[in-house]
Formats: structure tokens, sequence, C-alpha cells
């Protein structure tokens, strides 16, 4: 295959594309528009899956890397009630190894040729040009022009308006994320709920989930469903007044648990929830696809991540089995992609009514005890 491919955005569904293709000596370009690889935090912990991550990974020929990533013990989940009475508790491992996202990006970029990746490249601009040829513009008013173009680029995936309407809509329902440092001395209480891996502790309509990272730092995120108009009158500025304000939505929770809210120890961060359409998809367009978020946008289900490396994979897989017939390639990934979207995207919404809905928490005990 003699086209090169252009790829927009360097999440880990973007890198994992073009890891593929390398493995398979097909050339490409990833165009990001963050200015480094350390431009922000890459967030938190990612599980990765058997049916989805690990393969993605085996398919880029980084399986014994990442092995040397995962952080042991995380598997282990924990649902405790309000009151911090602990409702299930189970240390095992489901096959599902945890490793910081940060880290399993770097990786990836580490795998790619020097310069593969472009950094600082903001698109602005995307137009077609006819016989599956693509002009991307970006900020600084350069240009490429592709005749493969693949939207990685998230949720305001500036690609995706080449092929669908379809915008993401919020669901009703957001995340406020915080941190807690060195929390086993400063917050032993805190740390000792939370345990050694994740923590859910819920109620109709809200919860408080934490995962352990490295050592004893605790990453939460605060779920509350309510409309967008009510977070937007909350200072987020004021990182005091807008941690208390989050937090009298836990009045009478342990004050362990709350101090997850009320200690952070990095300003409290609204993390909308915005979803495409559960079975979106789109009619074959000559030489543009999307991949991850771009391409099915859903509630976070733990599948985001993991979906993404997976259709990069298959992407990957699909033009070094059709080197020389690009559409046939495109159009054998997405006759794949839309079911295998849907499907998570409606198992995702499902996940959701087991967290938050009117029989939390235990709806979610039920699902981990194996009790309908």
């Amino acid at each position: 295959m003699t086209t090169h491919v252009t790829i927009i955005g360097a999440g880990l569904g973007g890198l994992t594309l073009a890891r593929v293709l390398h493995v398979h000596g097909i050339p490409a370009t990833v165009y990001e528009a963050e200015a480094s690889p350390t431009a922000r935090s890459q967030g938190g912990m990612l599980d990765i899956h058997e049916d989805n991550g690990q393969p993605a990974l085996q398919a880029a020929d980084l399986m014994d890397a990442f092995r040397g990533l995962v952080l042991e013990g995380r598997e282990a989940t924990r649902i405790l009630a309000a009151d911090g009475t602990v409702l299930y508790d189970d240390d095992s491992t489901r096959g599902r190894p945890e490793v910081l996202r940060g880290e399993l990006r770097r990786m990836l970029l580490d795998s790619l040729p020097a310069g593969t990746v472009r950094w600082g490249h903001k698109v602005s601009g995307v137009r077609a040009l006819g016989e599956g040829r693509h002009e991307v513009t970006f900020a600084d008013g350069s240009t490429a022009t592709t005749s493969l173009l693949v939207g990685a680029d998230g949720a305001w995936s500036r690609v995706r308006p080449l092929l669908s309407t379809a915008t993401p809509e919020y669901i009703g329902r957001s995340f406020v994320e915080t941190y807690l440092f060195d929390a086993d001395t400063r917050h032993p209480a805190t740390a000792k709920a939370v345990g050694g891996g994740s923590l859910f502790t819920l109620a109709p309509g809200k919860g408080i989930q934490a995962h352990r990272e490295n050592g004893g730092t605790l990453h939460t995120y605060v779920a509350l469903t309510k409309p967008q108009d009510w977070f937007a009158a909350i200072d987020f500025t004021d990182p005091a007044a807008a941690a208390a304000r989050i937090a009298q939505e836990f009045a009478g929770w342990a004050p362990e648990l709350t101090a997850l809210i009320t200690d952070g120890e990095t300003p409290p961060v609204l993390r909308s929830l915005n979803a495409l359409p559960v079975d979106h998809r789109w009619d074959r367009v000559p030489g543009v696809t999307l991949l991850g978020d771009a391409a099915h946008l859903a509630a976070p289900n733990g599948e985001g991540a993991n979906l993404a490396m997976y259709d990069g994979a298959e992407l990957g897989k699909a033009l070094a089995e059709h080197p020389d017939a690009i559409e046939t390639a495109l159009t054998a990934y997405e006759q794949d992609l839309f079911p295998r979207s849907a499907a998570a995207a409606t198992d995702g919404a499902d996940l959701h009514e087991l967290l938050f809905g009117d029989e939390a928490p235990r709806s979610l005990v039920n699902m981990f005890t194996g009790h309908a």
C-alpha cells in the first residue's frame, strides 16, 4: 500500500492505528492539537479487556511492553453503603489488568518512528477535494492533503461532519473529578475505605467512585444526575466553594467518603457526559472514516479506550489486508464497527442504570454477585 494514511488525533485509538500500520510497513502521520506529549494529564486508570484492548495490543506487537506497565492488585473492587458499610469486597483478578492511561499512551508513542506524530497541529477545517481526497487545514494556516483521512479526534471531532450530521448530546449526568495524594499517610481512613483498587458508593442519581493509582494516589469521579444549568451555577474557579457545593449533595454520608470531595488536592474538574446516538452510523464516503469517540461516543462504561484501540487495530489490519483497495478495506472495517459500537453503547447505558438507577447500589452488588 503506497497511500500515506493521515490520522487526526494522538489518543490511544489513533496511535494504535499508526502502530499497527507501522507493523505492516504502511506509512502514517498523526496530527495532534496538543503541543507535546506532556501537554496535559492523560487521565487515570484503564482496565484493558481480553476481548478488545488486549487483542489490539497483540496486533500492535506490544503485549510484552504492556505487561511491564500493569499495576498489580488494582482489579480489586469494593462497594460501600453511604454510611461506609461494606456491601461487596473482591480482590481477585478478572483478566482485566490495570494500567495508567498516560503510561499506555507513552508506550504507543515510543513504538512509532520519530516524526510520526506532528504536535501542535490543531485542525481548523476539513474539506473534500473529490475522488476520495481531502484537505486538512490547521490553525497555523498550514494544510495537508490526503487520500485516506482517519478521524481519531474524539467527542468533538472535526472530521465527523464529512460523514455524519450527528453531534454529541448531554446525557443528563456529569462527573466531577478530584484527587487525593499520599492518601495512606495523609488520609488513612479514606485510603482504607477505597482499598487496593476501585470503590463504588452509590445512590439513585449519584455516586462517589474512586480508584487507587500509583502508591497512595486516589482518583475520584463524583457522579451527579443534574441538568447542565445546575453545574453552571457552581463557580469552579473557586475550588473550595465548588467542592463544598458538590459535597452538599452527599450530606450524611460517611466522612471518609466525602473527604474524597472536600479534601481534594487538585481543583475539582467538571466532566460533562455526552453521547452520540447509540446506533450512530454513516454511509460510505470515499477516503475517510472514524474511530473511537469520533465514531461512537457513549456514556463512560470502561469500554471507551478499549474500543478505540480495537477500532485502530481493526482498521490497520483491514488496510494491510487490502493494500490496493482502500474502499474495500474501509467498507469491511465499518461493517464490523457499527454493530460493535451499538452493542457497547447499549451496554454502557445499561451499566449507568445499574450504577445510578432507582435500585442503586443493590443493583450493582447483584451484578457482581450474580443475583438477579
